[in-house]
């Protein structure tokens, strides 16, 4: 089948192959790569025989360090960052990478519930039998904790108070009590969890001083630098352009430059050399939104355009991006185009197709 995103596990499984038959450094048990291979795959580079192993995360190596670290001891890690700073891109490659796949997940909502955390029932057979391991459906934490894997929890802190709550026997005690048997499940060695989070949106709760403490937190930022970010946007999108089969041209690097440099901009409230202090809007901004608004801008060029990247086809992803919330962000954006867009060699055909989407 030709699958729109397949796991990592499979999109890169040349690369994981590779590691593995050439990686001689001690494992942890139940890890299928050494922390150090881990870290490889995570930053790429260059293997002993050649072979190539391509980035997936592009930033502060020591702190995917302290992350594959982390996850060796009895802590449970837990990615924070703004929306869009790739936590759940490096958590899934963390599990494929450790584990050997990312398919034990919760992803985390305001109506996540405790059985998507600890098990539910197969009521057909609990009427039938009465309680028995038959009639229980296991969750993800519970294979995790069987089989000695990785889990992924996505979007920790938009799942309600008191069910987050839930995680503290199980990453303090390493158990999953299971009250119905008079039993438990006992965490294989090997097992772990990987948490996102992120106290930008609308709807966070906050975690518990006793649940924060069984996780060591990594914040991943954003690009320290343009270079950084031009390089992200444009590594991922000429990916996801494949993957998604458009027909455009990749676009040119000027393109992106110009798309980064407006995000970054109005994310910092100042221009890149300083000289003029800009109204922020409200939304994030984030790297992973310019990768989102450089693929939208693909796709009309591809299908309503010649296939060349224009800045028409880059203006009503970018407006939407910038206006979140209508009124105040729109007189940010108006007040950027005017004073920066409109008077910034070179730019004048963006400010031109900018100002058509907001007139």
């Amino acid at each position: 089948m030709d699958l729109l995103r397949p796991h990592v596990e499979v999109a890169y499984a040349e690369e994981l192959a590779e590691l593995r038959r050439l990686d001689d450094r001690p494992r942890p048990t139940n890890w299928q790569l050494s922390p150090w291979a881990v870290v490889t795959y995570l930053l790429g580079g260059k293997l002993d025989n050649g072979f190539e192993i391509e980035p997936k995360y592009i930033g502060q190596r020591r702190l995917m360090e302290i992350a594959v670290a982390t996850l060796a001891t009895d802590r449970a890690l837990l990615l924070l960052g703004v929306p869009g700073t790739a936590k759940s891109w490096v958590s899934e490659h963390l599990t494929a990478a450790i584990s050997g796949h990312s398919n034990l997940l919760v992803q985390g909502t305001a109506g996540t519930a405790e059985d998507s955390l600890r098990y539910s029932w197969n009521y057909a057979r609990l009427l039938a039998e009465g309680p028995s391991l038959g009639a229980l459906v296991p969750s993800p934490l519970y294979q995790g904790m069987a089989q000695g894997q990785l889990v992924r929890i996505e979007e920790l802190t938009r799942i309600p108070s008191d069910v987050q709550d839930t995680l503290i026997t199980m990453l303090s005690e390493k158990v999953l009590p299971i009250p119905e048997l008079n039993t438990e499940i006992a965490a294989a060695r090997g097992f772990n969890v990987i948490a996102t989070a992120n106290d930008r949106d609308r709807g966070v709760n906050e975690l518990s001083s006793a649940l924060r403490r069984r996780f060591n937190a990594v914040v991943l930022p954003l690009p320290a630098t343009l270079a950084e970010e031009v390089q992200i946007v444009q590594t991922r999108v000429e990916k996801q352009g494949k993957a998604l089969q458009i027909p455009a041209e990749a676009p040119a690097l000027e393109q992106i430059q110009r798309l980064v440099t407006v995000f970054r901009e109005l994310r910092q409230g100042v221009t890149d050399n300083g000289k003029t202090k800009l109204k922020s809007p409200g939304g994030t901004l984030s790297t992973g939104e310019a990768i989102s608004v450089m693929n939208s801008g693909l796709a009309l060029a591809a299908y309503f355009g010649d296939g060349t990247l224009r800045a028409a086809d880059l203006a009503a992803g970018l407006t939407g991006a910038v206006i979140k919330d209508p009124t105040p962000d729109r007189v940010a954006w108006l007040e950027y185009l005017e004073t920066v867009v409109k008077e910034r060699e070179g730019w004048k055909d963006l400010y031109r197709a900018c100002r058509e989407v907001v007139a």
